[in-house]
């Protein structure tokens, strides 16, 4: 205990008389998590739109104000022809164009049907199906206000109607920063733990302080264990740091019990640290374990969860999700935090989380040893 306490001394001396890592471990992630939820917006609005208009017409009036109205769409230009808006979407001023054809007040009049044209720019596929779907839907609405004043009640009965009363469970006014900042939080946890440890580790390995350690009394546990446990104990004062931020500043109070909460983190971070000390023992440089944390990283954001739901994506990549630790821990997060999940709904991610911190460290520690 005594050889574990001197090391855990001098490690956080380390740690602390490098000021560049302070930065990295504290103020970093604080921008992060102050501007990404902020910057980043599940919602799509202005988008650009052009109408070509030929016909004119009180109801294409109607309708374009109706469309403009609405605060998803920012009119670009009205052209004259369906070419002259091309051109916008062409130079990217334009994200859709929406042709009136001629005599549309009159066909919608007199023969009860008219057809418009929608071009989208697909580029952004994201935006443009959104805005193709928010165009399509007021356009409905405003077919339906449309039939509302033609039929009258004297020529047809009335008109069965299903009304729908919704309620939105867990976040009732659907603000995506109750989505989103638990995720970041996630994340950032995850790079303080995994980078950090990787990248201390392979230090030693630059500077030739490894051999030195390997040749003394010092035991590979207790090394193990001196250069995981100060940057544990760093996650979780960043992870306090987060849920202190989504208080004050976004107003998110965790509706789940904390305790169980700190108890996840604390198991996930052994995962965590556990796999950047398994990407070290593969590592000569702290430039080599960069690199791959941030390939490992990339594939853990972009398939944990955080922007597109798992159940959305292919059944092979649903599959591959269940081997990241990282899809569990933003589960965990938001269901804790904006559901309110005891120990029993987490259960199984708790049982996830214990096998990868087992399997990584287990790893890592007969992998250091062979190569040491």
């Amino acid at each position: 205990m005594k050889t574990l306490l001197f090391l855990l001394r001098k490690e956080f001396r380390q740690i602390f008389r490098n000021k560049s890592i302070l930065a990295i471990i504290f103020i970093m992630p604080t921008i992060q998590f102050l501007i990404l939820p902020l910057a980043a917006n599940y919602e799509v609005k202005n988008i650009n739109l052009s109408v070509v208009d030929n016909d004119h017409s009180d109801y294409s009036r109607q309708l374009i104000s109706k469309i403009t109205s609405s605060g998803y769409f920012k009119l670009q230009s009205s052209d004259a022809s369906f070419d002259l808006a091309m051109k916008n979407i062409e130079s990217d001023k334009a994200d859709l164009i929406l042709e009136i054809p001629k005599d549309f007040e009159r066909n919608l009049i007199r023969e009860n049907a008219q057809q418009l044209f929608i071009a989208v720019n697909a580029i952004n596929g994201s935006k443009a199906g959104l805005g193709g779907s928010y165009l399509a839907q007021t356009i409905a609405d405003f077919n339906n206000n449309i039939r509302a004043e033609l039929l009258t009640p004297a020529k047809i009965g009335p008109q069965p109607q299903i009304e729908i009363t919704s309620a939105n469970w867990f976040n009732p006014h659907l603000n995506y920063k109750l989505y989103f900042v638990p995720g970041i939080l996630a994340l950032l946890v995850t790079m303080v733990g995994g980078f950090l440890t990787a990248l201390n580790i392979v230090k030693e390995k630059e500077i030739g302080t490894i051999e030195q350690i390997n040749v003394t009394p010092i035991r590979k546990h207790h090394f193990i264990l001196a250069k995981l446990i100060p940057f544990w104990i760093l996650a979780n004062i960043v992870f306090t740091i987060g849920l202190l931020l989504a208080r004050f500043v976004y107003g998110i109070i965790p509706e789940g019990n904390i305790l169980v909460m700190y108890a996840f983190i604390a198991i996930y971070l052994l995962a965590a640290l556990g796999f950047g000390l398994l990407v070290s023992t593969y590592c000569e440089t702290q430039q080599q374990a960069m690199l791959i944390m941030f390939f490992f990283m990339l594939i853990f954001m972009l398939m944990g969860g955080l922007f597109t739901p798992i159940e959305s994506m292919p059944e092979w990549a649903i599959w591959v999700s269940k081997f990241n630790p990282v899809s569990y821990l933003i589960d965990v997060m938001r269901m804790f935090i904006l559901k309110g999940s005891t120990f029993q709904n987490v259960l199984p991610h708790f049982a996830a989380i214990i096998g990868f911190a087992l399997f990584f460290n287990g790893w890592a520690v007969l992998n250091y040893r062979k190569t040491n």
